[in-house]
């Protein structure tokens, strides 16, 4: 198996042109491939791809493009079929159940943590700071520990009290135990909104859609990715830039790719010589080329997971991973590339070739420096070899639906759970049971509405929050009315106290108990002077238009209409009731 070569192209030997490949032990040293647009790349990719898939052996493609994955379901044999998991979120109607935070052991929480920080990273770099990395990093931390975690969980474990003390409360590890509970607990209101609002924004912005929240929001993944490169399956996973947008695509890649260094390093658990060879093939790699790749280049050779990674240009990859890559290629194919990346690459190939060799490169032609039984050749021009032909028949239909049938959730079901999981939680077995708050971002844009009853016209309305009995709920327009209350008291203060009653309390209850028993419960709300709500609009009418605000007198006429009213109707059925009491009473009496 180590001595197998898989077909590279063809160059000529004794005035001949001959096919040649790269030994399976060559190539988990990493294959790097850089070259312009049209110059032969996807040819060459397509090639090695394409061996793999026919000889049974395992392989993955990570394509930002769509076209490179497609074409590859048509050479798929018969017998692999089965093989192959199509991946393909632009099919909103069946997302692929992917949760990159699922079963994580213990050893590899931290690993699996520092990647995901990385692609957050790498898609956020201009609002990055030490104190975001920071808090997210324990967010991530808890949230592998707690069962059934999503990336949904994130925002959700920031903002929803309840939901975050049932979370800590189960943790394992103390230093994260302890930043919720003696740190994160203990931030000032101001200062807890400041240091999460970056998170929630961003974090909120790929949750917010769809597409992508019913692909990282479901609990149970169906693809088990150790299982896929202990088998040698087929992993063809398509992120169409045009369709997912390039932050969505460059997220989902870059979780794929995190979830797939962390199963391959997970196979520590067996000897070297049982671990099967996995070739991942990413093209336009720069898109998910975070900080772990340097990591993967390093250690994943010991793991039997050989990369082969294509993209245009130099400038695409940070310095520290164009460092990483040239520190521990051992095989290096260069198509035509431009002066300036020339100059950067010409070290790699002196002195056998120089810039104008580098840049006068024909299409389909390249110069590729082979590690060769674990010793680097001089490097030499070779030429892809010719595109094959679509076989017939072709079974890429049946491999979508397979793929489909075995590794998607119906949209309905995602909905119907995330919704569910978006309830409150039940925080009675916590020793100190906190009220937490609703996160009704995440229900508005999942659909989920409940039913309640407004404080204030006693109208039925929908919201997208759970009520909570130990707060008030407003339909729209007496929301509005509260709102502006609340301004009309900022603007007022002194006058909206007296005008609501706050000072009469106690003069209403000693006329209370002055009143016959057959009155009492019958109460009028009045200001300190003995004077009735309405009587005071005037006065709070001029008051207003004389801070030229004419339009908040109206606003309070309306609210206090809708206060009256409501205590006109509960009067009246205090009333009923006292009446009722004492009929029974002199009943009774004779």
């Amino acid at each position: 198996m180590d001595s197998e070569k898989i077909l590279i192209g063809e160059a000529k030997f004794r005035n001949k042109r001959t096919a040649f490949g790269i030994k399976t032990d060559d190539l988990r040293r990493h294959v790097y491939v850089i070259g312009q647009t049209g110059t032969g790349k996807s040819t060459l990719e397509d090639t090695m791809a394409i061996y793999h898939i026919q000889n049974n052996r395992g392989v993955g493609i990570i394509d930002p493009h769509g076209e490179f994955a497609e074409r590859l379901l048509d050479f798929v044999p018969k017998d692999r079929v089965d093989d192959v998991v199509y991946i393909n979120p632009s099919d909103t109607d069946f997302p692929i159940a992917f949760n990159v935070m699922e079963n994580v052991a213990f050893d590899f929480r931290h690993n699996v943590s520092s990647g995901l920080l990385s692609v957050f990273k790498k898609i956020w770099p201009d609002v990055w700071s030490a104190r975001m990395e920071y808090i997210l990093s324990n967010t991530l931390l808890a949230l592998l520990e707690y069962p059934d975690s999503t990336l949904l969980s994130i925002n959700r474990m920031l903002s929803d009290k309840d939901y975050r003390n049932v979370t800590v409360a189960g943790l394992q590890d103390p230093v994260v135990q302890a930043f919720w509970t003696n740190e994160f607990a203990r931030y000032h209101d101001k200062f807890q909104i400041e240091a999460i609002a970056p998170i929630q924004n961003k974090v909120g912005q790929f949750t917010a859609n769809p597409l992508i929240r019913n692909i990282i929001g479901q609990k149970k993944s169906k693809i088990n990715l150790r299982e896929i490169i202990d088998s040698g399956k087929i992993l063809i996973i398509r992120l169409p830039v045009g369709l997912l947008g390039e932050t969505n695509s460059q997220l989902l890649g870059g979780l794929l790719v995190t979830k797939i260094q962390q199963a391959a390093m997970s196979r520590i658990d067996i000897p070297e010589s049982q671990r099967q060879d996995f070739c991942l093939i990413i093209d336009e790699f720069q898109n998910f080329a975070t900080e772990s790749f340097v990591k993967i280049l390093a250690e994943a050779r010991k793991y039997r997971l050989s990369l082969v990674m294509a993209h245009q240009y130099v400038e695409q990859v940070p310095e520290e991973i164009s460092s990483a890559i040239f520190g521990n290629i051992g095989t290096h194919i260069n198509f035509r590339i431009g002066p300036k990346d020339a100059e950067e690459i010409e070290p790699q190939f002196a002195p056998h070739l120089g810039v104008q060799d580098l840049i006068n490169i024909p299409n389909f032609h390249f110069y590729i420096k082979m590690m060769i039984d674990g010793v680097t050749s001089s490097p030499f021009l070779a030429s892809t070899l010719m595109p094959l032909a679509v076989p017939s028949p072709s079974y890429k239909e049946e491999i979508i639906k397979l793929s489909q049938l075995k590794y998607t959730t119906s949209k309905k079901d995602v909905e119907t759970d995330i919704a569910e999981w978006l309830r409150p939680v039940d925080t009675s077995g916590l020793s100190n049971e906190s009220s937490g708050s609703g996160v009704p971002g995440f229900a508005q844009a999942s659909g989920v509405l409940f039913e309640a009853t407004c404080d204030s016209c006693k109208k039925v309305v929908r919201v997208p929050f759970k009520p909570d009995p130990s707060r008030p709920v407003y339909c729209k327009d007496c929301l509005k009315k509260v709102q502006r209350l609340k301004e009309l008291k900022k603007s007022e203060p002194g006058l909206l106290e007296k005008v609501l009653g706050k000072e009469t309390r106690a003069t209403e209850r000693s006329e209370e108990t002055q009143k016959p028993r057959s009155f009492r419960g019958q109460r009028t709300e009045k200001d300190s002077s003995g004077r009735r709500i309405t009587d005071l609009i005037p006065e709070i009418t001029s008051s207003v238009k004389r801070e030229e605000r004419p339009g908040l007198s109206d606003i309070l006429k309306d609210i206090i209409s809708t206060k009256s009213k409501n205590e006109t109707k509960i009067n009246d059925e205090a009333g009923e009731q006292t009446q009722i009491k004492n009929q029974d009473s002199l009943k009774s009496q004779e």
